[in-house]
């Protein structure tokens, strides 16, 4: 089975993104992107598909996925019943390999990160004291802004790269290769979204973007990523919103609908609620109110 690009909302000017997600499941798409991806498993449980190995999954793992890695958690048949009781959650940290800029990966201080980005290919398992320290930064990365985020994301690949705790899933030859011009014309889409989904996106215009007609742009997209550019546009901005609310609990949701490309309060919080199982409100007061457990950091 050919695995799904998945295009991940992030902003472009941002060096990763992390995100502290509840969900009814884990979904059952069988995808990969170019970002590296730090995975943690908070609440949930099932059958993890990594690369070309198949493994159970529960909670309190934690895995590190290379560039390009298809995987997919395919959480238990009580998780897709519409059980408000049964939740699955995770923290996921993603990162582009050169998320410090084109020459990052150039120097010479970088070099036993290219060691860990190699590793990562055939996916790998966090164990011992690097899964105990890694933690803990992946839940303040998804509250904090500025300069300690970038701090942060450094801090874990540092973690990583001196860790003997990790333990190889899949095989490298498992690494999906994708078609260089299909991902080229995908980036060139994602980045002018990325800088573009605060105001009205026509079809005509992100068409003329792929160099395609309507037409033709919607049935590839639809193909590539398995939803229309309409859902892609609308999970982006719900993405940033999130972010505002995360990031300024004096925000108001009004100013956060329209500061998102949104036009009317009802559409952006019938979207956000679609998206996320709570509304604006409720998922301001969650992330700036309720003490994240202990257990979480054991």
């Amino acid at each position: 089975m050919k695995p799904q690009f998945y295009l991940v909302p992030r902003d472009i000017l941002s060096s990763h993104v992390s995100r502290h997600h509840t969900l009814p499941n884990f979904g059952t798409v069988w995808h990969y992107h170019p970002e590296l991806e730090l995975h943690y498993i908070v609440r949930g449980e099932g059958v993890r598909f990594v690369g070309d190995n198949v493994s159970n999954f529960n909670a309190g793992e934690l895995l590190l996925l290379g560039e390009n890695l298809p995987h997919m958690w395919r959480c238990n048949e009580q998780y897709f019943r519409q059980d408000p009781n049964i939740t699955a959650e995770a923290v996921v940290v993603q990162f582009l390999p050169d998320f410090m800029g084109k020459d990052f990966l150039k120097k010479s201080e970088s070099d036993a990160i290219h060691y860990l980005y190699e590793k990562a290919k055939a996916g790998l398992v966090i164990t011992g004291s690097a899964r105990e320290r890694l933690i803990p930064l992946m839940i303040k990365s998804a509250k904090t802004t500025g300069l300690q985020r970038l701090v942060l994301i450094l801090t874990m690949l540092e973690i990583l790269t001196e860790s003997e705790d990790m333990h190889p899933i899949s095989t490298k030859d498992a690494l999906y290769h994708p078609n260089k011009e299909e991902t080229d014309r995908l980036n060139k889409v994602y980045n002018y979204t990325l800088i573009n989904y605060k105001k009205e996106l026509t079809l005509e215009e992100i068409a003329s973007v792929a160099n395609l007609s309507v037409t033709s742009f919607c049935r590839y997209f639809k193909m590539m990523t398995k939803k229309t550019f309409h859902d892609f546009l609308i999970e982006i901005r719900i993405s940033h919103a999130q972010r505002m609310l995360v990031e300024d609990s004096s925000i108001t949701t009004e100013a956060v609908c329209f500061e998102c490309g949104f036009n009317n309060r009802s559409n952006f919080f019938g979207h956000f609620k679609r998206i996320t199982g709570l509304t604006p409100v409720e998922y301001k007061r969650k992330c700036h109110c309720v003490q994240i457990p202990q257990t979480i950091y054991q």
